[in-house]
């Protein structure tokens, strides 16, 4: 599904002193992530990183929230649409059974998460709100996340029968006990607690978040380009020795062992749950 004149624009892109702004723009939704969102992210990405002006990445979210997750119904859900595809799986709508979820999501999802995750430019998550399952994952993926001191997160999909979402960095960002609690619970962790766990390097006000990015990516990007780039591939390499990818790759199979289990209990990959019934599920205080 390839980016054409008429398609929406779901992200922006802005370059500023060497630090490039790249903002989920679907406030409406609640920057909930369909299929041309992720594409058009990665295509911002890319463009970040051939551009030699470009020190370092800033990920955030225009509105009230940074991500409320995968798109599960909104009028732009585009999940029987022919992506453009970025780790050369074949195309998933002409597939029947488990394939075409598995495949789909083994590139949008996992692959996806992984390249980004890969970028040898440093990128910081600017969090506010919500950051919901496929939130996590875009949050994950960079090497720091600044939060508001309003901003949550959470991760629910377990009332989907799933064991998380794909991108299964769960037990690598918080201690093992405090994982399983994240994930059976299914409640909103406070960035406050994040921060505790170490999955939040700040917590800053609402209206103290772009400045204090902003400072961060200066400081940041006053390093050699080069020592930057070593330095990511080294705590990546350490991530990948504690065995990261190897986890990441077993709990997709269960993911997808789950996904199947439920279209033949429910015909419904989630388990007929939807976006209302999400959302109404996922109101709740703050743990």
């Amino acid at each position: 599904m390839a980016d054409t004149a008429q398609d929406p624009r779901f992200v922006s892109y802005e370059v500023r002193d060497g630090t490039a702004w790249v903002m989920l723009d679907r406030p409406q939704y609640s920057n909930a992530q369909n299929y041309r969102l992720l594409n058009q992210l990665d295509a911002c990405f890319r463009r970040a990183v051939e551009d030699d002006a470009v020190k370092v990445i800033v990920l955030g979210g225009n509105g009230k929230h940074f991500s409320a997750g995968h798109d599960l119904g909104t009028p732009d859900k585009d999940t029987k649409f022919e992506r453009e595809r970025i780790d050369l799986w074949w195309n998933h709508t002409d597939k029947e059974g488990a394939e075409s979820q598995y495949v789909l999501e083994q590139d949008v999802y996992l692959g996806l998460c992984r390249r980004w995750a890969a970028i040898p430019k440093p990128m910081v998550a600017m969090v506010q709100g919500a950051c919901i399952a496929g939130g996590l994952m875009l949050a994950w993926v960079c090497d720091m996340i600044v939060a508001s001191d309003d901003a949550f997160f959470q991760d629910p999909v377990v009332r989907m029968a799933q064991p998380g979402v794909e991108y299964f960095a769960h037990a690598f960002e918080l201690p093992p006990r405090i994982a399983r609690e994240f994930l059976y619970l299914g409640q909103r962790m406070p960035a406050e607690r994040a921060y505790q766990y170490g999955m939040v390097n700040r917590v800053v006000p609402r209206a103290d978040l772009q400045d204090e990015v902003t400072k961060i990516a200066a400081e940041i990007g006053e390093r050699p380009r080069l020592g930057l780039a070593l330095t990511k591939q080294a705590v990546n390499l350490v991530e990948d020795l504690r065995g990261k990818r190897t986890a990441m790759d077993g709990v997709f199979h269960m993911h997808h062992f789950a996904h199947a289990q439920n279209q033949l209990v429910s015909g419904s990959l989630i388990g007929g749950i939807g976006l209302k019934q999400m959302a109404e599920a996922n109101k709740g205080e703050a743990k």
